[in-house]
């Protein structure tokens, strides 16, 4: 016995095994005497709540979603809404990123200054200003018989933006989730360190296809145009302010950050490199994409991906305009059913389950990009 005790890994598989043990003690404990204290004041605990009807209605929802739906239904519609303006607003922050991060690297010395004004501008902000800012500018433009008209059935008021769509809804899903998941392909094959033959193919297949798919649903549905119709706009779909200014205020802001991310990937790359590939006589496009990307992603992917988890966790600031992401259903239900602490538990694992999906494909996508060196 002394001699397995004295084995190092022994001891620290004791130690560490009698710690975790001691910690689920206390919290078990804990539990215990905080679910008695609140039956002692008769508050219910547990989550059979999640079966009952939640009892109200959201001002907007991607998933179908009324009054007499479960509270586990109502959880679900504030995460479908806070993954749907996240992902929305990480697209926005890593195309406006990318061209301000390349902007700033720019030898035009006016471009240059505009996109470190912009950096500065947005990234020394706080970001609920800058929410509250959008949706304040957006609720300020003229009412919706004065609406901005962009023409191609394209309207901005202070309902939000109206805009032209496919006539069914579902083929209309289907096709703008087909033309993201094409174009993000795209981008990863494009990204992809090494040269190889079938990835142009590829890329071209990955756009196409979902280019095709939308031009068979315009010439099989059609396009349904927005018209005004009394005080409303009817045909279409219509994009609220409380989206809106949340969707902006997300990208905008995370926009700074991806850019100074972007313009300290490429600048990591060795000058040597980049000036054998000039010496090649490569194209300053063809050095981009080929020399310059591949060996900064390796610096980008795992920086952007911290911003991106912040992105959603920071989606929570809608509470603040009204748009009823899941921290704002959340807050409803725990205010209507009188479940706080089990509400505020299931809206925190959500939270994580979702950090950790993200970072889960950022660290598969950042082992694709990676380099092998020998």
């Amino acid at each position: 016995m002394g001699k397995v005790f004295n084995n190092k890994d022994v001891r620290s598989w004791i130690f560490q095994s009698l710690l975790v043990g001691g910690l689920a003690l206390l919290a078990v404990t804990a539990f215990r005497n905080a679910r008695q204290a609140l039956e002692e004041r008769g508050i219910s605990t547990g989550f059979g709540f999640l079966d009952e009807p939640s009892g109200f209605a959201l001002s907007e929802s991607i998933i179908p979603f009324d009054p007499g739906a479960s509270v586990a239904q109502a959880f679900l519609a504030g995460l479908a809404n806070t993954v749907y303006v996240s992902l929305s607003a990480i697209i926005l922050a890593t195309v406006l990123g990318v061209l301000i991060g390349l902007a700033r690297m720019s030898r035009n010395r006016l471009l240059s200054v505009f996109a470190g004004l912009y950096v500065e501008l947005f990234r020394n902000t706080p970001q609920l200003i800058q929410i509250i800012f959008w949706y304040t500018f957006i609720i300020m433009l003229p009412n919706i018989r004065n609406a901005f008209d962009f023409g191609g059935g394209f309207y901005l008021s202070n309902r939000g933006l109206a805009l032209a769509w496919l006539a069914d809804p579902t083929a209309g899903a289907l096709a703008a989730t087909a033309l993201g998941v094409g174009f993000v392909t795209a981008l990863i094959l494009l990204c992809l360190p090494g040269r190889r033959r079938w990835r142009g193919k590829a890329i071209a297949l990955c756009i196409a296809l979902p280019l095709l798919l939308l031009a068979v649903s315009v010439a099989l549905f059609g396009i349904s145009r927005p018209e005004l119709t009394g005080f409303n706009f009817t045909g279409g779909v219509v994009v609220s302010p409380e989206f809106l200014a949340l969707f902006l205020g997300l990208g905008c802001y995370i926009a700074s950050f991806i850019a100074e991310i972007v313009r300290a990937g490429l600048t990591s790359v060795d000058k040597g490199q980049i000036e054998a590939a000039d010496t090649l006589g490569l194209p300053t496009g063809k050095v981009l994409l080929s020399v310059k990307i591949p060996q900064a992603l390796r610096v980008i992917v795992p920086v952007a991906a911290a911003q991106y988890i912040s992105l959603v966790k920071n989606s929570s600031l809608g509470v603040a305009i009204g748009y009823p992401e899941l921290f704002n259903v959340s807050n409803s239900l725990a205010t209507l059913t009188g479940q706080a602490i089990e509400c505020v538990a299931i809206m925190g694992v959500l939270y994580l389950l979702t950090a950790i999906g993200m970072s889960a494909l950022a660290n598969g996508f950042n082992k694709m990009t990676m380099i092998t060196e020998r």
